[in-house]
């Protein structure tokens, strides 16, 4: 059945990041037919370092983006780039074994140092800065951060890592709300929208074809996929599928894999130096490791940036500011009479086990997906991992690869309330 063609002309949403972003990208629609070595459908982080991976490896490559480059979950996350890849990968040990529980761990590591590179090696602006703590509100979350540490530790994490009391922690973040953490100089924040348009500028660069205003329709399967827009078409030797959460039902097996979920973020005023040093004095990223958690931080011209808010219901609230602020207050009563002066939300993809979904449908068609709200270091990882694959060193796929992902139930207009329903006894019991 061949779906019909929407009209996606939006620009990006109105956030703080687009509101500061470097340059506007302005690549054209596709029109006519364009061979290519592979296709990559979807121009968030996934697409564009996936085709950045395979340029640089010499690969003639097209990327077909619905909206703009950078336009979804890409364009509005919290900008925390935070070592480690979905959760513990010890429950998959006998999918994987104990080799690739390890590999997973490593490539957590690894996800971090490639996008430093990247950002050092094409002197990407994107406002990086490294500094994270983790934060507990109660003894059984400094429990699992104690227990953290030890694992990163015996793994020889090649960072700074130092476990803090309710006191050292007020270094870091001033508010009575945390009592203790856990600081890691190896991750940090950074602007995501000007990684994402940075990196498609390099990859452009490298020719890389991009295309935007440009959804695919139909896809084609067979020994030369091919996939068709409202005006033209791509036939290639890989294709590629990053549309994540806008994804939609262009390809079934994988669609009902990825549950599309609301997440927000407010940002202040710009605020004053004694203000911004009272509230976060290293300008590190903040992160509290409950099931409904608050993140954080301060962007580049000094506003608090902060989310902490994922809606599973598949509807959006309708105030953002007025179900985040109380939140916001709760961590900084201080900021009571700052303004905010943007608010913004967005899908993310959720896997039912939290783990990236990255894979291949026959022969020639791969995947990546459901990065379940820490992606913009494991974004950068699976392209890495497929371009791996894709030239003809699949070690690191078959790991991803081997882990089964449930589909999830209800069919497309059940499964959201079905997983409202899930989260909310998770929330329940960590109340008790």
């Amino acid at each position: 059945m061949k779906l019909k063609a929407p009209v996606h002309t939006e620009a990006h949403a109105d956030s703080y990041y687009a509101a500061s972003m470097n340059f506007e990208t302005d690549y054209p629609e596709l029109e006519g037919s364009l061979s290519v070595d592979v296709c990559v459908v979807g121009g968030g982080f996934s697409g564009v370092a996936t085709a950045l991976e395979l340029a640089e490896r010499g690969y003639r490559v097209a990327v077909l983006e619905a909206r703009k480059i950078g336009w979804g979950a890409t364009g509005r996350n919290g900008g925390q780039l935070i070592r480690g890849i979905g959760e513990e990968p010890e429950q998959f040990r006998n999918q994987i074994g104990s080799d690739g529980v390890e590999a997973i761990h490593q490539m957590g590591f690894e996800a971090v140092e490639l996008v430093r590179d990247r950002v050092r090696k094409y002197d990407i602006q994107c406002d990086l800065k490294m500094g994270y703590v983790d934060a507990a509100i109660k003894p059984k979350q400094m429990d699992e951060i104690a227990e953290d540490y030890e694992s990163l530790k015996k793994r020889h994490y090649a960072h700074e890592l130092r476990l803090l009391s309710q006191d050292d922690i007020k270094q870091y973040v001033n508010t009575d709300r945390y009592i203790g953490g856990m600081l890691d100089s190896g991750s940090g924040h950074l602007h995501p929208l000007n990684l994402c348009l940075g990196e498609a500028r390099v990859a452009e660069a490298l020719g890389v074809q991009f295309f935007e205003n440009s959804p695919v329709v139909k896809i084609h399967k067979g020994y030369l996929p091919r996939v068709e827009t409202a005006k033209g078409s791509v036939t290639c030797q890989f294709l590629v599928l990053a549309g994540n959460a806008y994804l939609g039902n262009l390809e079934p097996k994988i669609g009902g894999k990825v549950l599309p979920a609301g997440s927000y973020i407010i940002a202040t005023e710009r605020l004053e130096e004694k203000v911004w040093k009272n509230l976060i004095p290293q300008d590190s990223a903040i992160c509290d490791v409950s099931i409904a958690l608050d993140y954080f931080r301060l962007s580049d011209d000094k506003r608090l940036l902060f989310g902490g808010m994922c809606n599973y219901s598949g509807r959006d609230p309708k105030d953002i500011v007025a179900s985040l602020r109380p939140k916001m207050l709760k961590v900084f009563p201080q900021l009571e009479n700052a303004s905010i002066e943007y608010q913004w939300g967005g899908m993310i993809g959720i896997g039912a086990n939290r783990m990236p979904q990255i894979g291949r449908l026959g022969s020639n068609i791969y995947f990546a997906q459901a990065y379940s709200g820490h992606g913009v270091n494991a974004t950068h990882m699976a392209g890495r991992v497929l371009a791996e694959a894709i030239s003809g060193q699949a070690e690191r796929f078959d790991v991803f690869a081997n882990i089964r992902h449930m589909t999830f139930p209800g069919g497309r207009y059940f499964r959201s309330p079905l997983l409202a329903l899930g989260m909310l006894w998770y929330r329940l019991k960590e109340v008790v």
